[in-house]
């Protein structure tokens, strides 16, 4: 995701970035996506499936 390149250093958003990076980690798998690389390159190609992950209601 790009975190060895990014120049945020200082403030809260160092941490408000590696929040957003867990919980787009945690849609991947909660949607069974095993691989994430494959998984981030199709969504950036697709960002209207990305959104219906976060639209998506947990599954019982």
């Amino acid at each position: 995701m790009g975190e060895d390149a990014c120049r945020v250093r200082s403030g809260a958003a160092p941490q408000a970035l590696a929040a957003l990076r867990n919980a787009s980690l945690f849609l991947l798998r909660a949607a069974g996506r095993t691989n994430v690389a494959a998984a981030l390159r199709r969504y950036a190609a697709k960002p209207y499936e990305a959104l219906a992950l976060i639209r998506a209601s947990p599954e019982n």
